[in-house]
């Protein structure tokens, strides 16, 4: 049976993204809500959803910098799910009012090609798995006021999960060393950062084993066809009507949103 605390979050959550109306964090009212307890926040939301005919189709990675993590007081990244309404078309604007803090990052992400089950799964086997690797950019979304959570709060929100694009080169992995695949982020067309997939965990793919290992201990793994976005390679900038943000990767490609 559902908890009453969980049921009480998942609503609040779902109110929030409705209405498009933030909201204070959920620990201020709930003290009570640890990690363990955000993830079935997380999972019953999800569940909700899918319920209503908006299935999970893809899986994503947050707080994948040691700097993050240690802010946030973790010791390993924060995961969430896509739902394939979340899947938004190249080259279409984004509505900056059907959010509330529209911000955009940079990601590297995984197509695979097997299931990928652990434990004991190791960033080569992540890239095994592999079929290909697209650039991406995800469009986050936190329902709460003023940016303002913990740990426990960004996993019952599904790590402020909102749209993500995929770029349409898809290379393969064998031929890249992921930790060297260079990024320049443009905003308006002026540089305001760079990075290499090393950012991610030391490697993408490391990052996405420890979340296949993460599943493991939960009885759940990934299947063949999912993407995974393995997480932001530099800090989220604000989307703005009438701004575009740029995301240029060696090998990869590029990919603009636009807001509107």
């Amino acid at each position: 049976m559902t908890s009453p605390t969980v049921v009480a979050c998942a609503d609040r959550l779902e109110h929030a993204v409705r209405d498009r109306t933030p909201i204070e964090k959920l620990t201020a009212s709930f003290p009570d809500l640890d990690v363990e307890m955000a993830y079935q926040v997380q999972a019953e939301v999800a569940r909700r959803r899918e319920a209503a005919g908006d299935p999970v189709v893809a899986a994503k990675l947050g707080l994948t910098s040691r700097a993050k993590q240690a802010q946030m007081n973790v010791d390993e990244p924060v995961y969430g799910v896509l739902h394939a309404s979340a899947i938004h078309p190249v080259g279409e604007p984004i509505g900056v009012s059907d959010f509330i803090f529209p911000r955009v990052e940079p990601e590297i992400v995984f197509r695979l090609g097997d299931d990928l089950a652990g434990p004991g799964v190791s960033a080569a086997d992540v890239i095994a798995a592999t079929d290909s690797v697209s650039c991406g950019l995800e469009i986050l979304d936190s329902r709460f006021t003023d940016y303002d959570f913990t740990a426990a709060d960004v996993i019952a929100d599904n790590t402020s999960a909102a749209r993500v694009m995929v770029g349409p080169v898809m290379a393969d992995p064998r031929d890249l060393d992921l930790a060297l695949v260079g990024l320049l982020l443009e905003v308006d067309g002026e540089q305001v950062a760079t990075a290499a997939g090393a950012a991610t965990m030391g490697h993408p793919a490391h990052a996405v084993a420890i979340y296949v290992n993460f599943l493991a201990r939960r009885g759940a793994h990934l299947a063949a066809g999912q993407l995974v976005f393995s997480g932001g390679l530099t800090k989220a900038v604000p989307l703005a009507a009438g701004s575009h943000v740029t995301a240029t990767f060696a090998h990869l490609g590029s990919l603009t949103v636009t807001g509107v």
